[in-house]
């Protein structure tokens, strides 16, 4: 099974092949054909190129998303890498661009106040950690774009189906999260909660599809998947 991270997903194929190890993160992976428009929007923008409204916010995780993230902004965010302490004193959302596996320390190291300005990027179904913690409500987004390597700019997530894009928020800092995707170019909604867990399955049944089925045909990527495989996924 390919690994997932917040990279994910692209819509053009990727030349990497889905691994067979079963983890809970994925690489740049490919959406050729995407769920169902949600049924409950409560913000809609069209994607911006300027960053002149874009919130400063703490990002956690200085990879792909991290910085991609950054480059976004105007300047003024401020960057936590591994093993450093989210600050108690900076206001603003704390956006999470960590892996899965590393959510447990980050909560180690954010002041318990401000857990409830944490957004997490990460993909898959995260509510029962979460809940376990005490976060039912917590901010999180459905990131369909992808970052190829440091530096690039992110490719949004689109399919003919979705022409408007599948990148979705939710939750208190929703709205600054799309005011930031926007500022790179990128599309987001702003869902409320019951839409927003409706896409969130969706997005969890085609990644469980599409690494079980590539899993099957070791070397296979998530084009060939679709191209080759395809009746597998019926």
């Amino acid at each position: 099974m390919a690994t997932l991270s917040t990279s994910s997903i692209l819509l053009s194929r990727t030349s990497k092949p889905i691994s067979p190890k079963p983890t809970l993160f994925t690489t740049t992976a490919t959406l050729l054909f995407g769920p169902k428009k949600p049924s409950s929007v409560v913000m809609a923008a069209a994607p911006t190129t300027t960053a002149a409204k874009v919130m400063p916010a703490v990002i956690v995780g200085g990879g792909r998303v991290g910085k991609a993230l950054q480059d976004m902004g105007k300047g003024d965010d401020l960057l936590v890498k591994r093993g450093e302490a989210v600050p108690l004193d900076f206001e603003g959302p704390i956006l999470v661009c960590t892996r899965n596996d590393d959510l447990e320390a980050l909560l180690e190291a954010t002041p318990k106040s401000r857990w409830n300005d944490l957004v997490f990027f990460q993909n898959g179904m995260l509510e029962p950690w979460l809940q376990s913690k005490g976060l039912n409500d917590a901010d999180q987004v459905l990131a369909y774009f992808a970052v190829s390597k440091i530096g690039e700019p992110p490719v949004d997530g689109k399919t003919d189906t979705n022409p408007e894009g599948l990148t979705a928020a939710y939750g208190k800092w929703a709205s600054a999260v799309a005011t930031r995707l926007h500022a790179g170019g990128l599309s987001c909604k702003v869902l409320d909660k019951e839409a927003f867990q409706k896409q969130m399955l969706e997005k969890l049944i085609w990644i469980s599809a599409f690494m079980l089925v590539g899993a099957r045909h070791p070397g296979a990527t998530v084009g060939v998947v679709e191209k080759e495989y395809r009746s597998e996924l019926l």
